[in-house]
């Protein structure tokens, strides 16, 4: 298995999903509590019922407002592409 990176740079992060045909998205809000940006996400394929697409500049302004990292890997075996990504705290990532 290839190492994971991790990043919060908005060029590297925005250049990975855009490869990979993916959309920045967040969880639907469903509580007052979630009204504040929701759960951030990646949204690959056929969009998920469950979340809804922002923009990348949304998507960023909630990323850095919330001090996270993009946490991904950008290969697999033979060559394949890797879809592995997830959002951390950046106190808990070698950024």
């Amino acid at each position: 298995m290839a190492q994971a990176k991790s990043t919060t740079d908005h060029d590297e992060i925005r250049k990975w999903v855009e490869e990979r045909k993916g959309r920045p998205s967040r969880v639907k809000v469903t509580t007052a509590e979630d009204e504040e940006g929701g759960i951030l996400r990646i949204d690959f394929g056929e969009p998920e019922e469950s979340l809804e697409e922002i923009s990348w500049d949304e998507f960023f302004e909630i990323f850095d407002d919330r001090e996270l990292a993009f946490l991904y890997q950008d290969g697999r075996p033979h060559g394949r592409k890797s879809y592995f990504c997830k959002l951390v705290k950046r106190n808990t990532a070698n950024v």
